[in-house]
């Protein structure tokens, strides 16, 4: 939640789309129902996480010396 918070914050995503996608997440049960998300929500998630270089994040690896627990903590 923290994530789309900040989308909003950044005006990546409107107050409707912000609230339909954390009533979207609320709601869901699983990871799973999460993807059945509507197109339109998820275009939106999409195009600010390309904004935000999220997935450029996730997939840049540790700095050199670095292990994955001293990472996480």
């Amino acid at each position: 939640m923290k994530t789309i918070d900040e989308m909003l914050n950044l005006d990546l995503l409107t107050r409707e789309q912000h609230n339909d996608i954390e009533a979207w997440i609320a709601h869901a049960d699983s990871p799973e129902d999460i993807l059945k998300m509507p197109a339109p929500l998820w275009h939106a998630v999409q195009r600010a996480s390309e904004i935000m270089r999220i997935d450029d994040d996730l997939t840049r690896p540790p700095p050199l010396g670095t292990s994955l627990a001293d990472e996480a903590g």
